[in-house]
C-alpha cells in the first residue's frame, strides 16, 4: 500500500515538473532573418546604380538598409544632406526596400565607425563616384572601412547625376523681321551681290596696253 502511494506521488511530481518546465520555457518563436545593410553615400545616395545594386540583394534575401550620408557642420551642410537623405530613403521605400537613415558626420570614415555596429549590421555598402571625381575614393575609403571595422564592404560606383536642363524662352522677333518676307531677304541677297561684284570690277586694274615692238 505504501509502495503504490510512493508511485503516484513520484507520478505526480513528474507531471507536475513537466507543467512547471512548459510554462516557464515555452517553445521559441522563430523570427524571420534578414540582411542588415549600412549603406554610406552622399551625392550618390539617389543614384540608379546604387538603387538597382541594393534592389539585387534584396530579391534574393529579405533585406533592411540604413542609409548614413555625411553633412558638414554649416548649417547649409546639413540641410542639403537632410534632403539628399530624404530624397534617397523615398526612392528606396518607393522600390520596395525597407530603408531608413541618418546624417553623419562630415568625415564618411568617422560616419561609419559611428554607424557600424556588428550585432547590428551584416555588411557595408559604399558608394561613390568615379575615381576621377570621388575624394573618398583618393582617400582610399572603402579600404580603411574594411581594416577599421572588420566588416564586409561592397564598393558601388556611380556616375554623378545629369545636371539639370534650363529652358530658355525663345527671342522675341522685331515687328521689322516679321514684316520682313522672303521676297525682301531675296532682294537684299541679291542687292549685296550686285554690290559686291561692282566692288570687286572697281578695285581690280585695267590691263596694259599690248607692246607694238
Amino acid at each position: 500500500m505504501k509502495l503504490r502511494n510512493r508511485n503516484r506521488f513520484t507520478t505526480n511530481l513528474g507531471e507536475r515538473y513537466l507543467q512547471l518546465s512548459q510554462t516557464r520555457y515555452p517553445a521559441e518563436v522563430a523570427i524571420p532573418w534578414k540582411r542588415q545593410i549600412l549603406v554610406v553615400a552622399n551625392v550618390t545616395a539617389g543614384s540608379q546604380t546604387l538603387l538597382d545594386a541594393l534592389s539585387e540583394r534584396a530579391a534574393s534575401e529579405p533585406t533592411s538598409i540604413h542609409l548614413i550620408v555625411p553633412a558638414t557642420p554649416s548649417r547649409e551642410g546639413r540641410a542639403a544632406a537632410k534632403e539628399t537623405l530624404e530624397d534617397a530613403v523615398a526612392q528606396l521605400r518607393s522600390a520596395g526596400l525597407e530603408a531608413d537613415g541618418a546624417i553623419g558626420p562630415a568625415d564618411p570614415l568617422t560616419a561609419t565607425i559611428e554607424a557600424w555596429d556588428p550585432k547590428l549590421f551584416d555588411e557595408i555598402v559604399v558608394s561613390t563616384l568615379p575615381m576621377r571625381f570621388s575624394k573618398w575614393l583618393h582617400a582610399g575609403l572603402p579600404e580603411r572601412i574594411a581594416r577599421l571595422t572588420g566588416a564586409p564592404v561592397t564598393h558601388v560606383v556611380s556616375e554623378p547625376p545629369a545636371p539639370p536642363l534650363h529652358a530658355e524662352p525663345a527671342p522675341t522677333r522685331k515687328e521689322s523681321d516679321v514684316l520682313m518676307g522672303p521676297l525682301s531677304v531675296l532682294t537684299w541677297g541679291s542687292a549685296s551681290r550686285r554690290r559686291t561684284v561692282h566692288d570687286r570690277d572697281a578695285e581690280t586694274p585695267p590691263a596694259p596696253p599690248k607692246s607694238t615692238a
